[in-house]
């Protein structure tokens, strides 16, 4: 069954017609549990009929009764275990290709055929069973992604100009505006424009405690609206909210193939092949040598059996899948299995600066009123945000937006006017206010004048300076300034004790502020003023070097560098389209501590393949000279095989644990202090 089917076969949601006020408990925020049931799975079914028809043909053969009462027994078991084995074979036959599971059921009906037919049952019981086990993984994999979907409720309230209306969730589009109510689940990604209330995220960010929503907030779809009522307008599309994103991308990845399982399918052929002859062999030389034809023939199918490489063909795809999943689950989509594998291998990384490290949008950081001017600093940004109120540009937005975190109250402005590059004028409470920057032809070594010593040195290293003037005299200055990201000092040395090396700074911005970012996030490395065609020679002198580069970026002029490196990150909320397309994984909430934390899950992934791989290689090879030197004896041979082929699938799946994430390092110990378990 293809993960298409898991992930869309059996999708539930439901509407919550008459919410309750939840409680926000733990229970209420924990993400709904599909569990995929064992016997919905046909391959279970089947499993389970072949082992009961097999168990109850076994005290029946012991016990010497007639072979009618236990031979259609048997004979059940080998068709409800082999009939689709068979087919899958004799088609892969038929495209030229020996499937490992053909050689199975060759061996199962050679056994029948020589009078061993039990052996060739326990064969095919064990070897359905075993095929159960990998559906059933393949599931559990599914169920970790598709219970994201089950969050979105399937209607939402939609508030029109002829009042409300309950829609499918489908239809809504971007600039609709919807209605939450308390404890509704919100059904689609937006930002609020009315109300207040606490939404728990726990299922889509992990933060543990409810956050509190105000006007202007962003929110995400599936997650659980608190006491209040919102409205929100819907900002992204159904199909590419965070959960449908997560989603796509994941089935995406579970088509594509890491380099390692591309060099397995690559030599599988050969090998059975090669396995095939080699049985011919162990069957043929000793019975050249006088050997019983039946004793022969046990040894050859044995070896055919245990030879196999069905756990080596399992070895890759499990861990990879699991680690995408798992990343999903918490914001950051890898685009396919081989992105997963190339993120583990990197030992260097390079950054870029605006709207990677910082948060790409200035804030104000200073306010300062002027000598004598009569304000303190709340009437002096109050007055400069009355005056850029009606301005769509970033500073204004960002004066206005300090204004009213300050919640300052804004006197109307009139007779507005924008001069590009230099500023707006407006009249507030009757007296023109000028906001712009400071005249060029001002004292820039004193940065005063005759009423003022308003801004320093430091006001202009660390940002923006915009003067405030009223009716023609300033009253004081506002430095603005791009902050770094909360989570990017910790990211940084995240990446430094992963790399062994500290990142590398790449931006286009000038050597001042790139220098202000370093030093803020304990970058030593810094490469400013940079074209996006000097971040690709940067990123491939690095290559050059010996380095594979991870870059991170999330801007049109990055995707140059995101293309070139060995493995690209974008930001994914204020990312261009074209980096988000370019890049090999998307941090969806923009959450930087995430990167090393999906470096860190893809190097264990790594781990997991390379002990699969050895697990699987060292069964065959204990087999295999146990049968060519010893007596291995059919049945024996085959739990092996079998049992080393799940045990493999399993461990893939460890990496489905929630404790597979960890944004930090110390996040994994225990309370006691005592070290983490190993992946």
């Amino acid at each position: 069954m293809s993960l298409h089917a898991f992930l869309y076969g059996a999708r539930v949601s439901s509407t919550l017609d008459s919410p309750p006020v939840p409680s926000l408990d733990a229970s209420a925020r924990t993400a709904p549990r599909r569990r995929t049931r064992v016997l919905a799975l046909p391959e279970a079914r089947w499993a389970l009929l072949a082992t009961a028809a097999f168990l109850s043909a076994l005290p029946l053969h012991f016990a010497d009764a007639p072979g009618w009462t236990y031979g259609p027994l048997y004979a059940i078991a080998y068709l409800a275990g082999g009939w689709e084995p068979l087919l899958a074979g004799l088609r892969a036959l038929r495209g030229k290709t020996l499937d490992v599971d053909l050689l199975m059921i060759v061996a199962a009906l050679g056994a029948a055929a020589i009078g061993q037919v039990l052996d060739g049952a326990l064969l095919i019981v064990i070897f359905a069973t075993s095929g159960a086990l990998e559906a059933l993984a393949t599931a559990r994999t599914a169920d970790s992604v598709r219970g994201l979907l089950d969050l979105a409720p399937a209607t939402a309230t939609r508030v029109t100009a002829d009042g409300e209306e309950s829609v499918p969730v489908s239809r809504l589009r971007v600039g609709d505006e919807l209605l939450i109510r308390p404890g509704e689940r919100i059904g689609a990604d937006g930002r609020v424009l009315d109300g207040t209330s606490e939404a728990d995220q726990a299922t889509i960010t992990g933060e543990p405690l409810p956050v509190l929503k105000t006007p202007g907030d962003e929110v995400f779809a599936g997650t659980l609206n608190g006491t209040g009522a919102l409205r929100v307008r819907v900002e992204r599309d159904p199909t590419d909210s965070v959960i449908a994103r997560i989603v796509t991308l994941v089935e995406e990845a579970s088509r594509t193939k890491a380099p390692t399982q591309l060099f397995i399918e690559k030599i599988e052929q050969r090998y059975a092949v090669g396995v095939v002859a080699a049985t011919l062999t162990v069957f043929a030389v000793p019975l050249a040598f006088g050997a019983d034809l039946t004793g022969a023939l046990l040894r050859a199918m044995t070896f055919m059996i245990v030879a196999s490489p069905c756990a080596v063909v399992l070895a890759t795809m499990p861990p990879l899948l699991s680690a995408i999943a798992t990343a999903g689950r918490h914001g950051v989509l890898v685009k396919s299995a081989l992105a997963m594998e190339r993120l583990g291998e990197i030992d260097t990384a390079a950054l870029d600066k605006t709207g990677t490290l910082t948060e790409g949008a200035p804030e104000v950081t200073a306010v300062r009123p002027a000598t004598g001017s009569g304000l303190d600093e709340n009437a002096l940004l109050a007055l400069a945000a009355a005056a850029e109120h009606p301005s769509e540009h970033p500073l204004a937005r960002a004066i206005v937006a300090a204004a009213r975190t300050r919640d300052l109250r804004l006197a109307p402005a009139r007779d507005f006017a924008a001069k590009p590059g230099h500023g707006v004028t407006a009249t507030v409470d009757g007296r023109v206010v000028t906001v712009g920057r400071p005249d060029p032809g001002l004292d820039t070594d004193t940065h005063t004048d005759a009423n003022t010593d308003a801004y320093t040195d430091t006001d202009v290293e660390r940002g923006t300076v915009v003067r405030v003037e009223r009716d023609g005299a300033l009253v004081g200055t506002l430095v603005l300034a791009d902050r770094p990201r909360t989570d990017a000092a910790e990211t940084a040395a995240g990446l430094t004790a992963l790399t062994g090396t500290s990142p590398v700074l790449l931006t286009g911005d000038n050597p001042r502020a790139a220098a202000q970012v370093a030093t803020a996030t304990g970058i030593t490395d810094v490469r400013a003023s940079l074209l996006p065609e000097d971040k690709v020679t940067a990123v491939r002198e690095l290559q050059r070097a010996g380095r594979k580069v991870l870059f991170v970026g999330d801007g049109v002029n990055d995707a140059p560098a995101l293309a070139a490196a060995h493995s690209g990150i974008a930001m994914g909320r204020a990312g261009s389209d074209l980096a988000l397309e370019t890049a090999d994984a998307v941090v969806v909430r923009d959450e930087l501590a995430a990167i090393p934390a999906v470096v860190r899950l893809s190097r264990a992934a790594r781990r997991l393949v390379v002990q699969n791989l050895l697990v699987a290689g060292t069964f065959i090879m204990v087999l295999v000279l146990w049968d060519l030197l010893g007596h291995l004896p059919l049945p024996l041979g085959v739990a092996g095989h079998e049992g080393s082929t799940v045990l493999v699938g399993l461990n893939g799946l460890r990496l489905l644990r929630e404790s597979a994430w960890r944004l930090r390092e110390s996040a994994g110990r225990r309370p006691d202090g005592g070290r983490p378990r190993a992946l």
